[in-house]
């Protein structure tokens, strides 16, 4: 995974073809994002004066920050810094300066459900629609200050998410730095969409695999195309009466460890079930997604296996208000309330919290939603900070690229309005994003 990672990051100007299905939309894509770019990518040296500088651990008052080319040279008190002849200086009063934020937990082949149902978006919309979608997601995305994204899983779009990612590092299209997931990986008959009669076959959200033959062949097709790391449903809704069971065997997530770590490559799961989790655990996967069926127990063998939750609290209430739910009047629905306390158990439990809060169900560009919810649900605001920057470059092996202000990281940094350590809700004043030292702004 770390040699994928290496030539995701250090190569953002790819000469590879187009794959044949993003060569179709070349066109469209181009005229699409034109406008979306800055007037000028020209990379220059600047040095950043804002009121304070959050490096991705601390905040620091009266730090400036100095980008030459795409890398950050220099990070410190005011005239600490050397600064080069040709500088540009950039005073940025009544700001914060972060690094560039990363999202755990995204799927920008996905738009929100109360547009249109998860089903018809897999069963309805064409390849190409999506597509076309996700190039706007992308955008949205990065100019709302989210410059690197984990996306798990096209949703029945196949493997297009890695023509998206080689459009994005060829500057095709702006967007973040993507990791991805490809198809995801399900056991047989337990995934949807399942709205057509029991004898049509109809397509799926995501690739079935059984057995330790079945799962490992697909793990390796799955890398085969290019994805960065593998993604399972470790259970889902298809008990009796479409409760949430687990889906595979102890022994059938341990194989898909195995094979994924033969070539460096981590397993992300699905599990909002207590013994989807605990199976989860035991074959020792990197993150487990969602985690409703946490308890204190199994909170304490995540800690000790170093085993992180990306919580996914802004989904939730997402899908709730679109059933009708109106927050802050109505009265605060039980799955909300029962939430709550699971994330409050594996914050006291010392579990590492990434941020990602499965966008996609709810509208790219609005990602800071989720580090509100964070805040809401009990985490402190700096903590939240740190989840969304250096502790997600951490867990998803890019800290020796982005997630930190600090010499020799790529110049992926955001700008806010105010202090998102005293309101966490500044982060969505975004007043101009940097990926890879080119300056991104929102009102253009």
């Amino acid at each position: 995974m770390r040699n994928n990672l290496r030539r995701l990051l250090l190569r953002p100007t790819l000469r590879l073809p187009l794959r044949p299905a993003l060569a179709a939309l070349a066109l469209f894509i181009t005229l699409a994002a034109t406008a979306q770019f800055p007037a000028d990518t020209t990379r220059r040296n600047y040095l950043l004066r804002p009121d304070r500088v959050f490096d991705g651990d601390q905040m620091h008052e009266g730090w400036q920050v100095l980008v030459v080319d795409r890398l950050i040279r220099a990070a410190g008190p005011a005239g600490s810094i050397k600064v080069p002849d040709n500088t540009q200086t950039i005073d940025l009063h009544g700001a914060t300066l972060l690094p560039g934020l990363i999202e755990g937990h995204s799927h920008l082949f996905l738009h929100p459900y109360n547009e249109v149902s998860w089903n018809d978006q897999v069963l309805k919309e064409s390849r190409a629609e999506r597509t076309a979608r996700a190039v706007v997601h992308a955008r949205q995305t990065l100019l709302a200050g989210f410059t690197s994204t984990r996306d798990l899983g096209t949703e029945g779009a196949w493997y297009d998410d890695i023509g998206l990612r080689e459009a994005i590092e060829k500057a095709v299209i702006p967007g973040p730095r993507m990791l991805c997931a490809t198809r995801a990986i399900v056991a047989t008959g337990s995934y949807g969409p399942k709205e057509l009669a029991y004898d049509v076959e109809s397509p799926h959200g995501a690739a079935e695999a059984d057995g330790l033959e079945g799962v490992t062949k697909e793990v390796r097709t799955q890398i085969g195309k290019g994805a960065d790391l593998i993604k399972v449903y470790a259970d889902y809704r298809w008990g009796a009466n479409g409760t949430a069971q687990p889906t595979f065997t102890v022994d059938e997530l341990k194989k898909i460890v195995e094979v994924a770590a033969s070539s460096g490559r981590e397993v992300v799961v699905h599990s909002s079930t207590t013994e989807g989790m605990r199976r989860s655990i035991e074959a020792g996967v990197n993150t487990i997604e969602h985690g409703e069926g946490g308890n204190p127990e199994l909170f304490a063998a995540m800690k000790e296996k170093n085993i992180a939750l990306c919580p996914t609290l802004a989904a939730g209430e997402a899908i709730l208000m679109y059933g009708g739910w109106k927050k802050g009047v109505d009265p605060e629905p039980r799955r909300v309330t029962i939430k709550k306390e699971n994330f409050r158990q594996a914050l006291a439990a010392g579990v590492t919290i990434c941020m990602g809060g499965d966008v996609g169900v709810y509208s790219h560009g609005t990602n800071a939603r989720e580090m509100e919810d964070m805040v809401e649900y009990g985490m402190k605001p700096i903590d939240v900070l740190r989840s969304a920057t250096s502790v997600n470059a951490d867990v998803f092996h890019l800290a020796s690229h982005v997630g930190r202000i600090k010499p020799a990281l790529f110049a992926d940094l955001l700008v806010v309005e105010g202090n998102p350590e005293t309101n966490i809700a500044q982060l969505r004043k975004v007043v101009w994003v940097m990926k890879d030292g080119v300056i991104f702004r929102p009102d253009r």
